[in-house]
């Protein structure tokens, strides 16, 4: 079995691709999802879409075929041409999809350094595809330490003090545009998520009002209360009078199409800042002289600096990352190899079976006698297999004796797909 990530992000993506790549809702999602585990050599697999990255995530028994089956797909749902996908994207194999699995869940893989915005979204990708069967304990167990290793590097780093989201470098900006004239202007923010939310408390903290912009009102208004007096909450049905009323908008909708277009403009001299935060992008093209457009790919130029300053601190944490892949192969190659032991004592207590039935019919073995002659069996074979099943354990984790565990497999003649055995190793995992 083995791990594979196809990764579109803001490192090798432009953002137009990555708005044509992007999931518009569950239902594409799971469609895209269900097409993919159809394909017996892809077990499971998981989707990341958000503004900096599209990204399939898939265990599989077939590297290869996985790379060409996804792209294909994903071209096909996307309607852009393979070979343009296969140039725009990067694929991870086995110990380097690990590590980048381990690095994007730590936000050392982020637009900005620490922003904890991303574990959240991997853990709700991996849920939404377990819940809907297309994901399970292969990959439950790399996310599981990708979480480990993630929360470790948040304690020792401190990488993600005062972390600094996409929303706060927009709000960053408009304090560096507008200075202390900022405090007490009014700012648009549309879009009620989490990124709309990050932008408001943002502004709040400058001192300014904020309009908070939602499609359901009722849900917008209890957002507006808990966020306090400063937040006013208004319909998108007059969207329009608000962008021509004021000049600092903020948009982080989830809408598969622009929200603002040219033909709503209304006063043109207005100096206007806007920011563009959403995949796909909600501000259209709009071709106004006297407006500064910052969208998600301008704002990942800004961010750059921020990265210098983490720099020493993210090289810690990539060390921390390489020791929890270390760990998680441990682990596995330890996990790998409890199905053989399982195996080896399970046709040790069939042949005392046989052997201890073969006695009593033949008289050897008086009928009372058997609980007690097939407790002292098992006793010795389980003295006789301590070592064996000890060294075992110790050569599954050192690369250069693996071999090992084959030869006992094929010495021992082992059916590896006893029944029993994958029931106790699936009851171990779940205890675990």
């Amino acid at each position: 079995m083995y791990y594979q990530v196809l990764s579109f992000n803001h490192h090798n993506c432009e953002q137009a691709l990555r708005e044509s790549m992007a999931f518009g809702n569950n239902q594409e999602k799971q469609a895209f999802l269900n097409e993919l585990v159809e394909f017996k050599f892809i077990h499971e697999a998981y989707v990341v879409s958000t503004c900096n990255r599209v990204e399939i995530v898939v265990a599989t028994s077939d590297n290869f075929s996985s790379y060409h089956t996804t792209l294909g797909i994903l071209a096909k749902k996307s309607n852009i041409d393979f070979y343009k996908l296969k140039s725009s994207g990067r694929r991870y194999d086995d110990e380097e999809a690990i590590v980048h699995i381990f690095s994007v869940v730590s936000s050392l893989d982020s637009l900005v350094i620490g922003e904890s915005q991303i574990t959240g979204q991997v853990k709700d990708a991996f849920r939404f595809s377990f819940e809907n069967k297309t994901a399970g304990e292969k990959l439950n167990s790399v996310l599981s330490y990708a979480l480990k290793c993630a929360a470790e590097v948040r304690n020792v780093t401190k990488i993600s003090k005062n972390p600094i989201s996409i929303a706060s470098v927009a709000v960053a900006q408009a304090q560096k545009i507008y200075g202390d004239n900022i405090t007490g202007m009014c700012g648009v923010v549309i879009g009620a998520g989490e990124m709309g939310i990050i932008a408001v408390k943002n502004l709040l903290r400058l001192g300014c009002d904020v309009l908070l912009v939602g499609r359901n009102l009722e849900k917008t208004e209890k957002i507006a209360q808990e966020l306090g007096e400063n937040v006013k909450a208004v319909s998108v049905e007059n969207l329009t009078k608000y962008i021509n009323r004021y000049r600092l908008v903020f948009s982080a909708t989830s809408s598969s199409e622009p929200i603002i277009e040219p033909r709503m403009i209304e006063n043109s001299n207005l100096d206007r800042v806007w920011f563009d935060m959403a995949i796909p992008r909600d501000i259209g093209d709009m071709g106004l002289e006297k407006l500064k457009l910052f969208r998600i790919d301008d704002l990942k130029n800004i961010s750059n600096e921020n990265h210098a300053l983490k720099q020493e601190q993210a090289i810690r944490a990539k060390e921390i990352v390489l020791e929890y892949k270390d760990e998680y192969y441990k682990w596995l190659k330890i996990f790998s190899i409890e199905p053989v032991i399982c195996t080896m004592r399970l046709q040790v207590t069939e042949a005392i079976e046989k052997e201890l039935n073969r006695a009593i019919k033949k008289g050897f073995v008086p009928k009372e006698y058997e609980q007690n002659m097939k407790k002292m069996a098992e006793q010795m074979f389980n003295r006789f297999l301590h070592t064996p099943t000890k060294n075992l354990r110790e050569s599954s984790i050192k690369t250069d004796e693996s071999h090992k565990i084959d030869t006992v497999v094929n010495i021992f003649e082992l059916d590896m797909d006893a029944s029993h055995c994958k029931q106790n190793n699936k009851n171990k995992e779940k205890k675990k």
